[in-house]
């Protein structure tokens, strides 16, 4: 399990020895008293007088113990805590970095909870290995050991009596990390669960009020919770039984030795100072194997955690290279493309350009695969067969942020960070003058709502920009285009959220993304599209015919049975009585 962390250490690994050594010293000025103790006990045994300076020298070198004890263990728990929260965050930013590699398909089926818990549970779990586990766990089994063979020399048969808890403790703890181990994936499973449900109960709280739907959600949402309870408790009542056992059993190494240590006494087979002595070392080593096993028993669970994050960060990576962009021009070119999301293909042999200059659209019915067509131009999975090329050079030949310097997305679900309007649109070409950014909102028709704010683009957009409406928020991510000034644009249902009053600004606002450029659009609404230099129709996740509006209306009957649906809704009205 140290192996698999031990990477992310790196130069903080020095602290952790350090935290060894020093626990260590700590817990031997811990066990020195007991022969002082010893010490102060013998001669009383043997009839002996006892000076009041001895006993209180005695007492000093106790006291003198325990500031060691306590400067030691103190430090070295400093010590390991610095190597383990440096550790976390080096796991924390490798992990950040590898993610960034991956699909942001895969990414969305983890589920937010999943990560979040990966990022902030799972990995808070590995500082007790580093900080605990490690350090104080050999500093608790070494020394105890040395004193176990020290009462095996003083006498060998009340060494033997104090093995019998030690053996009786560590079979209890195996077989509760054994019947443990056996629910621990249900138990993890369970928990990601919960988690994944209770983000998605939270983010969809407005439309399960609006619809109704509180008895349907909370009794889905309680189903989770109540499975974890009913996992969690399971899992406990299989571990209990045994975890009483041995923190009962294993502290007292004295247990066979008193009655038995007390008939060897009276029979005269041993001295009664030396099962005192062996008693002394036994209150030395019975709390600090405790200790040590008690970390144990956390083991299985960080390896499971350990291995969670190893299978996210060993998914394939997205497919990219390492050159820049080297196209002859910016025709963007579909050739054979196949796709499925898991077992289900969605893509079969896709073909289409675009030339450079034009737009093109893509229509059809939900699910014919117009947004995961678009999606993979931007490099949003990988495609399981084909190729995907821009000006004849393959997508996944050029590094990401090449290819992201060449295309703009601007989808339906724009996401605002909780900052500033202005920094918010600066994440388009974070070099922009703010001179550029002021351009870039006023040609996305961003000016006529932030004119109303008092502190205009200084103003917060709030999580998820929720401060500002579905409108508002899809004009700033317009502005973000705009900004970027990328030569290839992939518009996904942009004017998803247009409405009458302010068809007419978002249009201008469209218009001044797609000036001089190539652009794939998605949109239902077909009127929309009309005027476009060629229109893609995808049916079942093929491209059945490509061409012009006039042509399509003419040749295709699937486009003009989309097209009369699209006119029929936008004539839509309630009947007057």
């Amino acid at each position: 399990m140290f192996k698999k962390v031990a990477p992310y250490i790196g130069e903080y690994k020095k602290y952790t020895v350090w935290a060894a050594i020093l626990m260590s010293v700590g817990i031997i000025a811990n066990v020195i008293p007991y022969f002082f103790l010893y010490q102060i006990i013998a001669p009383l045994i043997r009839g002996e007088s006892v000076s009041a300076s001895f006993i209180l020298i005695r007492v000093a070198y106790v006291a003198v113990c325990e500031v060691v004890y306590s400067f030691s263990y103190v430090q070295g728990l400093t010590f390991s805590h610095i190597s383990a929260y440096n550790t976390l965050k080096n796991l924390r930013v490798s992990l950040q970095r590898k993610l960034e590699k991956q699909p942001l398909g895969n990414i969305k089926e983890l589920g937010t909870g999943r990560i979040k818990k990966v990022f902030t549970d799972d990995i808070d779990q590995v500082e007790l290995l580093l900080a605990h586990a490690i350090p104080e766990g050999i500093a608790n089994t070494l020394i105890p050991a040395i004193i176990l063979v020290l009462m095996f020399i003083v006498d060998w048969r009340l060494g033997l009596l104090s093995l019998v808890p030690l053996v009786i403790g560590m079979f209890a703890m195996s077989m509760m990390m054994k019947s443990g181990m056996e629910k621990m994936n249900s138990y993890y499973e369970s928990a990601a669960k919960m988690n994944n449900t209770i983000i998605e109960y939270i983010n969809g709280m407005e439309v399960v009020k609006v619809f109704n739907k509180d008895g349907d959600s909370y009794k889905r949402f309680g189903d989770v919770v109540r499975s974890y309870r009913d996992f969690t408790i399971d899992w406990y009542k299989v571990c209990w039984p045994w975890m009483a056992i041995y923190t009962s059993v294993l502290p007292c190494l004295v247990l066979l030795m008193l009655p038995f240590g007390s008939m060897m006494v009276l029979g005269g087979t041993i001295a009664l100072e030396k099962m005192v002595l062996v008693f002394c070392m036994s209150f030395a080593v019975g709390p600090s194997v405790l200790k040590a096993l008690n970390f144990a028993g956390k083991f299985p669970q960080l390896d499971y955690k350990i291995s969670e994050l190893e299978k996210m960060m060993d998914h394939p990576p997205l497919k990219e290279g390492t050159s820049g962009f080297t196209g002859k021009n910016l025709d963007v070119e579909f050739k054979n493309v196949h796709f499925a999301y898991d077992e289900t293909e969605v893509l079969r042999g896709v073909n289409l350009s675009l030339k450079q200059g034009t737009t093109t659209a893509l229509v059809g019915e939900s699910g014919s695969g117009k947004s995961t067509l678009a999606k993979l131009l931007v490099h949003y999975y990988d495609i399981a067969a084909g190729n995907v090329t821009i000006g004849g050079q393959d997508i996944t030949d050029m590094s990401l942020e090449a290819l992201n310097d060449q295309v703009a997305f601007v989808s339906q679900e724009q996401f605002l960070f909780n900052t500033t309007l202005y920094e918010n649109i600066l994440i388009g070409r974070p070099g922009a003058t703010r001179e550029e950014v002021l351009d870039a909102a006023r040609r996305a028709q961003c000016n006529e709502f932030i004119e109303r704010f008092p502190n205009g683009l200084e103003t917060q957009a709030g999580d998820g920009g929720k401060q500002l409406s579905g409108g508002e928020r899809q004009r700033i991510s317009l502005a973000r285009a705009i900004l970027k000034n990328a030569p290839i644009i992939v518009l996904d249902e942009a004017t998803a959220y247009m409405d009458p009053e302010n068809e007419e600004k978002m249009n201008a606002a469209l218009n001044e993304i797609v000036k001089d450029k190539t652009v794939l659009v998605i949109a239902h609404r077909l009127s929309t599209i009309k005027n476009a230099d060629k229109i893609c129709v995808m049916k079942e996740g093929e491209c059945i015919a490509a061409d012009t509006h006039d042509k399509l209306l003419e040749d295709c009957p699937e486009y003009k049975k989309l097209w009369n649906a699209s006119v029929s809704a936008s004539t839509w009205k309630i009947k007057e009585a």
